[in-house]
């Protein structure tokens, strides 16, 4: 593993190890264990899209581990004003132990991978959030205790989340369902991967979907960078909620997860938002110890 750019990148077992060493730094840390594994190294911090759980839980992260985490939104780079990629790759392997990007284009993470000499890891593009996806998976085992043989259900955009959900999931031995328009399905490519092992659907029938699932899953319906679409998207998912009817389609005591921000009345109803703040809260939580789990395997 010398990077994280998505999760068809890696084996089962590597997404296994990152989960196991982030279940261990969550308990050294619940327990006042420091653990400086990262000691003087430094990361260079990308944001070609603002956040709020990406910043935060990466920049606190490289602390508890050491080092040190360098904030460089478009305004602080050369990148913002043209300078390409192989280069901005080139110089930032000279003075940073690795690099955590939020962007737009996937081409643009593989792009710096391939130039540069240092780890790099996707906080975010329009393809693909695996970052997210450990967090989610990890939470998924601490409630249910395993992976292997759950069902996940996403209702909604068949965007980045819908991507690497159906990746991550399916590697580790659940079954996946995606309710979503036709007009909204996740990438083919992916889903004809998804297909031929035999553990995936994907259909505009939200309760087929959702049938039998230990975990429904939703994500906004228009996310940054589709603001022009807002008005487009909302009226093609209009249905495509999470509310008590699909609730009730899952099987009892079924988790609910969401990547955050959320739009309660929109993708989820603020009823069942509240009824699984726990799980989504610490979902959210887990970001910082995922990506501790990534960077640690990274840099150390």
């Amino acid at each position: 593993m010398k990077h994280l750019l998505k999760l068809g990148d890696l084996s089962s077992q590597e997404i296994l190890d990152i989960l196991n060493l982030a279940d261990q730094l969550k308990y050294e840390q619940k327990h006042g264990i420091k653990h400086h594994l990262l000691e003087g190294k430094t990361l260079g911090m990308i944001f070609q899209k603002a956040s709020t759980r990406t910043r935060v839980s990466f920049e606190v992260g490289i602390y508890q581990l050491g080092g040190i985490g360098l904030f460089l939104s478009p305004r602080d780079l050369q990148i913002g004003r043209g300078e390409p990629v192989e280069d901005t790759a080139r110089v930032l392997s000279r003075y940073l132990d690795a690099i955590m990007i939020r962007t737009f284009a996937q081409q643009e993470v593989e792009d710096l991978a391939k130039y540069g000499t240092i780890p790099i890891i996707n906080g975010l593009t329009d393809y693909a959030h695996p970052c997210q996806v450990l967090a989610d998976l990890m939470t998924i085992r601490e409630k249910m205790g395993g992976l292997k043989g759950l069902k996940l259900c996403f209702v909604g955009d068949g965007n980045n989340m819908a991507n690497s959900l159906i990746v991550g999931g399916i590697k580790c031995g659940m079954e996946v369902s995606v309710a979503c328009p036709s007009a909204y399905q996740p990438d083919p490519d992916i889903m004809a991967w998804a297909a031929a092992q035999g553990s995936f659907t994907c259909t505009e029938n939200i309760p087929e979907a959702a049938a039998g699932a230990d975990v429904l899953y939703t994500d906004v319906w228009a996310s940054m960078g589709q603001e022009d679409e807002a008005a487009a998207r909302r009226q093609a998912f209009q249905s495509y909620q999470i509310n008590d009817s699909v609730m009730s389609a899952a099987k009892p005591g079924a988790m609910v997860l969401h990547c955050l921000p959320a739009h309660k009345g929109e993708e989820i109803t603020s009823k069942v938002f509240e009824e699984h703040a726990h799980e989504i809260m610490e979902e959210a939580e887990n970001r910082l110890h995922a990506q501790k789990a990534v960077m640690v395997k990274l840099m150390q």
